[in-house]
């Protein structure tokens, strides 16, 4: 977690723009003489937008910024509106998280409207934000996504010259078996349950059990990976609950140093948000305990509290995932498993083709798409491989799984690399080779009452062309996931469709 990988050092990048994108925000406020809540308000819209918007074109990043205030505002006067009414608040906010997390089925845009929808009727909880307030909270949000948008697009356009990659699409379904149908009820169900927990505890912070179950479920697919953010999201808030003891509270609200560790929470939440969800939370609980010192409200009591709707939040989602529309982490394997396969079949003959001399065959899309998949792969398994997992059977195979993916990858680079060179030759072996590896592909995707045994992998030669030393290396690695993939059934790694 300390030396994750940060090619072209993109993630270092985009988390020092988002600190200046931030502090930008909170400074224009500032400037324009808004009160304090609207200035935390701006800031945290703006930490929303470069957070959550992750389109795969520049130009679609635009579009979904412009929209914000669209989900955004809407929101905000429906929870400020209803402030004073509690039952008809809660019924609202629950409406709230059910459509956020429906919006997903749109992709990229409907998740980042969505998510920044839920923040604005939490935001209006966290600063008890009321009707006469809401002028100033409209120009402190519009405030914000001008000056964070000014920083990405205009400042610091990172996007320009490194595009980011499209994210995978999501496992199909129909109806409730439709994934973001299912999560909309699980965390509706899940937030129901922190609700009502939550404000049996605190009849004013309760919003923390809610906002803890909502998060959990952004960007997880299966029983196991819920779970498992629980359990980190929960760790992250315990360590940052520690430190907001030896931090936040001795400063007592001071503005300066308060400010100053308040970007450095801000760009540790970017920095650390792939390589460990853990060590975000962390930086997320000392950003919220600085801000509720800047409220003059922080006491250790209140960090206590805010431990417990923490744990109330992460057992309701924990429920949720079980008894509501449950999908197992076996079956959320099996299909990302098979949809990594089916693009390293398609990589093998996008390359094969372009050998051939075929102009108009690319593999780098499929290359690409094979490292978003293994990366959705990897979350998939990470219950199965968590240091407090008990199947140790099980965690030995999904470890041989996804060292064996890996080389399936590299071979794939190696072999796309060698397409791209205009010198290289078409060796005759090439299309036997690549025969093969489709072949190897299609015994570990067949279902398994149809699917042949494995065989063995073609001996590989002491001298050959580079491209035909990648196929002889993915052919052997796809032959030796059959044993983890298709064998003892009575503790299966994955489950065939």
């Amino acid at each position: 977690m300390f030396v994750a990988p940060d090619p072209g050092r993109l993630r270092l990048k985009n988390s020092l723009r988002a600190t200046l994108g931030v502090a930008s925000a909170v400074a224009v406020a500032e400037l324009c003489g808004l009160s304090l809540t609207a200035s935390i308000t701006g800031g945290l819209a703006a930490l929303l937008t470069l957070f959550t918007v992750l389109d795969p074109t520049v130009r679609a990043q635009r579009v979904t910024s412009a929209l914000l205030p669209v989900a955004g505002f809407p929101v905000l006067a429906l929870a400020t509106g209803l402030h004073a009414v509690p039952p008809a608040r809660d019924a609202a906010f629950l409406a709230v998280v059910f459509a956020g997390v429906y919006a997903r089925r749109w992709g990229p845009r409907g998740h980042a409207l969505g998510i920044f929808a839920f923040m604005m009727f939490f935001v209006t909880q966290f600063l008890h934000a009321v009707p006469a307030q809401l002028p100033e909270l409209y120009a402190a949000v519009g405030l914000a996504l001008l000056a964070a948008g000014a920083v990405r697009f205009v400042l610091w356009p990172i996007e320009r010259r490194t595009p980011p990659p499209a994210a995978p699409p999501g496992l199909p379904g129909t109806g409730l078996a439709r994934p973001t149908t299912r999560q909309a009820f699980q965390a509706t169900a899940a937030c129901a349950f922190a609700l009502g927990v939550g404000q049996a505890l605190s009849d004013t912070r309760w919003y923390w059990a809610v906002g803890t179950a909502w998060w959990i479920f952004v960007n997880t697919a299966s029983r196991g990976e819920t779970l498992v953010r629980g359990f980190r999201r929960v760790l992250g808030t315990v360590v940052g609950i520690a430190a907001g003891l030896l931090i936040a509270v001795p400063l007592h609200g001071a503005p300066a140093p308060t400010a100053a560790l308040v970007a450095v929470c801000v760009f540790g939440i970017f920095y650390t948000a792939a390589p460990s969800y853990s060590w975000m939370m962390f930086f997320v609980t000392v950003m919220a305990g600085l801000l509720y010192g800047l409220l003059g409200v922080l006491h250790p009591g209140l960090l206590l509290l805010r431990f417990q709707e923490t744990a109330i939040g992460a057992l309701g989602a924990a429920l949720a995932v079980v008894l509501v529309l449950p999908v197992t982490t076996h079956a959320a394997n099996d299909a990302w498993i098979q949809r990594a396969l089916h693009c390293v079949r398609a990589s093998t003959a996008a390359s094969l083709a372009r050998l051939a001399g075929d102009p108009d065959a690319d593999p780098a899309p499929h290359a690409a798409e094979l490292e978003l998949l293994l990366g959705r792969v990897r979350m998939a398994l990470a219950p199965l491989v968590h240091p407090l997992s008990p199947l140790r059977a099980r965690k030995a195979r999904a470890r041989q799984v996804l060292g064996l993916l890996d080389d399936c990858a590299r071979e794939v680079r190696g072999l796309v690399a060698v397409a791209a060179d205009p010198q290289a030759s078409h060796d005759a072996r090439l299309a036997a080779a690549c025969w093969r590896v489709e072949a190897a592909v299609e015994a570990l995707t067949a279902p398994k009452d149809t699917a042949g045994p494995a065989g063995a992998a073609h001996p590989r030669p002491a001298a050959a062309e580079p491209a035909l030393a990648h196929l002889h290396g993915l052919e052997h690695a796809l032959v030796a996931l059959h044993a983890p993939l298709r064998t003892d059934p009575r503790s299966p790694l994955v489950i065939s469709a």
